[in-house]
């Protein structure tokens, strides 16, 4: 059995809670629609050669994986408002950053994926190198961070402002 043992909180707006509670739902009652095809598959005989009854129990893996993830994630949600329009970079926040050497502005959303799963934005976890290294900035403020090169790479906030979905 998997067990989830890094229980960190995320963060969700109300209406990303209730599509993946929604989400969640409808995973367990597809739950004997899966093992309905398991079953029929087996009935067809050799279970070796069976690819049906192998599709069928690898769909019922990824469902169940799904399922783990989605009761965690939901049992550590704290649910609420979005956080303050105050210009620091934290979960929930659309982030505008400049890299070092770039003219260019990048927008994405600081939180996990699960939070901006329906939006065109890029989501970056805070968790993530770019994520942590911005945690807390102020806007105008220069950050450092690692690249996985081994390499540095200095980034600016430009603006923090709260996702609306």
């Amino acid at each position: 059995m998997v067990t989830v043992s890094d229980s960190k909180v995320t963060w969700l707006t109300q209406e990303a809670y209730n599509r993946l509670k929604q989400e969640l739902d409808e995973a367990i009652e597809n739950r004997p629609v899966i093992a309905a095809k398991i079953n029929a598959s087996r009935e067809e005989g050799d279970l070796k050669e069976n690819g049906g009854y192998h599709a069928a129990r690898e769909e019922q893996g990824q469902a169940e994986a799904r399922i783990r993830h989605l009761q965690e994630l939901l049992r550590n949600a704290k649910v609420g408002e979005a956080p303050a329009n105050d210009g620091l970079a934290e979960p929930g926040k659309v982030l505008t950053i400049r890299y070092e050497g770039d003219d260019e502005e990048e927008q994405f959303l600081l939180a996990t994926r699960e939070e901006g799963a329906e939006g065109d934005l890029d989501v970056f976890s805070p968790e993530s190198p770019l994520g942590r290294a911005l945690l807390g900035a102020k806007e105008g403020e220069t950050r450092e961070y690692e690249l996985p090169s081994g390499a540095s790479q200095k980034v600016t906030l430009i603006k923090a402002v709260p996702y609306s979905a």
